[in-house]
């Protein structure tokens, strides 16, 4: 396997777990005369991207522009202050259509009409509104205190990995309050399933 300068055992190891002819695919933008060199690029035309580090806006919209089937899988374990936290219901139920998640890391939500009125209640999941809500196994509500930013610029699917078996998409449901960023977790298995099956 080729070992480019500066990459981490983390990039390593994920492109490891894809078969060599689908790793460090290159390709020639002759309009604006650049090489790109993807980490992974699958038969399927997906292109995964691993990225151990920050990258700035103008980076990201590089890459977004030229790959049409984009997937970017961060590297989660650098991130400070990164924390899951707890299961949510499913964000498009329909008996939560009329309400917008809070954005705090306790769980609660706003009616979407005392919004719009300037008078927001909290509402919490004890609420008789929302108490007998279930809650999922797959999305889930964090907390990340000193978010990278560019990132919720990202226009395609953003993948944290924070070790170990699981890993989440970072994921956002639109509010009139503002968009709520929320987690999808998946196992890495079934995620690398998906391009190598």
């Amino acid at each position: 396997m080729r070992n480019y300068f500066g990459e981490t055992e983390w990039h390593r190891d994920w492109k490891a777990a894809f078969p060599p002819a689908f790793r460090e695919v290159s390709f020639s933008d002759l309009a604006l005369g650049e090489l790109h060199r993807a980490d992974v690029h699958t038969p399927c035309g997906t292109t995964l991207e691993f990225q151990n580090s920050p990258i700035c806006l103008e980076e990201l919209r590089s890459r977004e522009n030229f790959y049409p089937k984009l997937i970017w899988i961060l590297n989660g374990k650098k991130f400070k202050g990164f924390r899951v936290l707890k299961n949510l219901p499913d964000v498009d139920d329909p008996r939560i259509v009329n309400y917008d998640f809070c954005h705090t890391d306790h769980l609660s939500m706003i009616r979407k009409s005392d919004f719009l009125q300037g008078s927001p209640k909290v509402l919490n999941f004890h609420h008789p509104e929302l108490r007998k809500l279930p809650m999922t196994s797959y999305y889930y509500s964090f907390c990340w205190k000193h978010p990278h930013r560019v990132w919720y610029q990202a226009k395609h699917p953003i993948i944290v990995d924070l070790g170990g078996h699981f890993i989440y998409q970072l994921k956002q449901r639109r509010q009139l309050s503002g968009d709520y960023p929320y987690l999808h977790i998946m196992t890495r298995k079934s995620f690398i399933d998906q391009y190598t099956g």
